[in-house]
């Protein structure tokens, strides 16, 4: 088949659309830019939501992009299984969209963070993971000021059992994520967020912490050749 197409979505206010699109194309892939405007997926075959600050955040983090024309066509076709990787803003989007269950709220320091950290990789059966290894451990970059995520205690002993944690925090929670859960998905394994940036950490050349990320592009290009 013809390169695999991501869609790579962005909001006003996105900060990190052009690191993803180039993720994208360092794994192989065709990056698709969508504006959150769009009333068209334009025939992708995954769809990437990155970070920044959707529309300011200025009511809650991702409660407006959830409405925005593009959210119309996507909610339907994440659901149906078009594969979807959200990280940080885009983690949150979901969690609005009710696409993932939970919530991300203040850091407990309510500071924001900025640094590298380690995290444990718990599923590697979603469609954005298969190139990991449960129990694996990544380094990747985390930036925001909202990223505890919370949910009911059913909630959370849903998704334990049903294995949706997806990331673990590792060498302390930045935080406060209960069960310190760094990323999750849905229970069929096509749509995943998380709070760390997989975009930020795939090439050297930049200062990134390691090339961990690249595992994520890597994953969705071998799932949408094979299928």
């Amino acid at each position: 088949m013809s390169a695999a197409r991501v869609g790579v979505v962005t909001f006003p206010g996105t900060l990190d659309d052009q690191d993803a699109a180039r993720a994208v194309r360092l794994a192989g892939a065709e990056a698709v830019p969508l504006w959150h405007g769009d009333h068209d997926l334009k025939g992708v075959d995954a769809v990437f939501l990155p970070g920044g600050f959707s529309y300011g955040d200025y009511l809650r983090c991702g409660a407006i992009s959830r409405f925005a024309p593009l959210m119309e066509q996507l909610i339907p076709a994440a659901r149906g299984g078009l594969p979807v990787l959200g990280t940080c803003n885009g983690f949150q989007i979901l969690c609005e969209a009710h696409l993932l269950p939970g919530a991300l709220t203040r850091n407990a320091s309510l500071h924001y963070i900025c640094r590298d950290q380690r995290i444990k990789v718990e599923s590697a059966s979603t469609a954005w993971t298969a190139d990991f290894a449960a129990g694996q451990e990544l380094m990747l970059p985390i930036k925001h000021g909202e990223g505890r995520y919370v949910a009911s205690a059913e909630t959370l002993q849903e998704l334990e059992s049903n294995g949706q944690v997806v990331f673990r925090y590792l060498g302390g929670n930045p935080n406060g994520s209960l069960n310190d859960i760094a990323g999750i998905s849905n229970e069929a394994g096509n749509i995943v967020g998380l709070m760390p940036h997989p975009e930020h950490a795939v090439e050297d050349l930049v200062g990134a912490p390691s090339t961990d990320g690249l595992g994520f592009f890597t994953s969705i290009l071998k799932k949408l050749v094979n299928a």
